[in-house]
């Protein structure tokens, strides 16, 4: 009985392991888009499909150098190396917190394209912008890490 007792105390006193999210981009404009996941190293270029069927996702995650993470996204396959305009869809995993905004670089791909990021959780803020421009002001949102953040572009 008292081994009993003392395995159900270990697992009490355990914490408990909590699930993370994932950083998702969906990509329902009208051609393909290419993205790279970007922190220390640099992942990708991943070509996402048009019209919804092409998206990347990936678990939530702190560099290990930089901190944050960053989705950046072209039109062009090489943008990421030849200084094409892009949007960039950034993340910073802080314990059981997402901080993540959007922002532009380089021009502004996707004007006259409504862009949005949320939250899975719908009690989390929403970064839109309506013409796929950048408006004035911190994009900088903060929700829970246990639910997926998605970009979206070309959204209806």
């Amino acid at each position: 009985m008292l081994a009993k007792i003392s395995i159900l105390t270990l697992a009490a006193a355990a914490p408990l392991a909590s699930a993370l999210g994932k950083a998702r981009v969906v990509n329902n404009c009208d051609e393909t888009v290419h993205l790279w996941s970007v922190g220390s190293q640099v992942a990708g270029p991943y070509a996402l499909s048009p019209q919804g069927s092409g998206y990347y996702a990936e678990e939530f995650r702190k560099d290990p150098v930089t901190g944050g993470m960053a989705l950046k996204v072209t039109r062009a396959a090489d943008g990421l190396y030849t200084g094409a305009p892009q949007t960039v869809f950034a993340y910073n995993l802080d314990g059981d917190k997402i901080w993540y905004d959007l922002s532009d670089v380089f021009g502004d791909p996707f004007v006259g394209h409504k862009l949005v990021v949320a939250s899975v959780e719908q009690a989390c803020p929403s970064i839109i912008w309506p013409t796929g421009v950048p408006p004035a002001g911190s994009q900088v949102k903060v929700c829970t890490s246990d639910q997926d953040v998605i970009f979206t572009l070309c959204a209806d």
